[in-house]
């Protein structure tokens, strides 16, 4: 039933940001797939969290007619839940109640679990996005994981990124 609020809740709210999780493959799907979409929504900025080199990345948005003012390139997240963890305080500062969230199609149950809990906790509602990909869904346990994960965040502020493991 909460899932069922939530989602009703957050259909209600027009999109304020379009926030992508990084983690593309060397083909830039989630980059070339937001750049479109992006020049369907003209006027909200894109967020863009970890994901392929600076450079690539604008190349991609540049191609596709992006004003490069519109791109918040941030490196600071190590997985999927410092994705959200290492933004929503940005969202919130900048009042943002509402965004679009794009990933894969196969990463898109583990993304909504983790925005649920760590967008939902600062009162950011999210409309789901999916890259469209020939990768079958990730495993469940990788969605409980880290929504115990998330949850740790909310109550503690830890996330328990292992950052050596991600090279940080």
């Amino acid at each position: 039933m909460f899932l069922g609020y939530q989602e009703a809740k957050n259909n209600d709210k027009q999109p304020e940001a379009i926030i992508v999780l990084g983690g593309s493959t060397k083909h830039l799907e989630r980059e070339k797939f937001t750049a479109k979409f992006a020049s369907q929504h003209p006027n909200l900025p894109i967020l863009i969290s970890g994901g392929s080199p600076p450079t690539f990345t604008r190349r991609v948005f540049a191609k596709a007619g992006i004003n490069s003012r519109r791109l918040h390139l941030d490196y600071e997240a190590v997985d999927t839940v410092t994705n959200f963890t290492t933004l929503v305080d940005d969202l919130q500062a900048r009042n943002i109640k509402s965004v679009y969230l794009i990933t894969s199609d196969y990463h898109m149950r583990r993304a909504r679990v983790i925005g649920e809990i760590v967008l939902g906790s600062r009162g950011i509602g999210f409309k789901p996005i999916s890259v469209p990909s020939e990768n079958p869904p990730e495993p469940i346990q990788k969605s409980v994981r880290d929504g115990a994960r998330a949850l740790l965040w909310v109550a503690t502020g830890y996330t328990g990124a292992d950052k050596k493991k991600h090279g940080q």
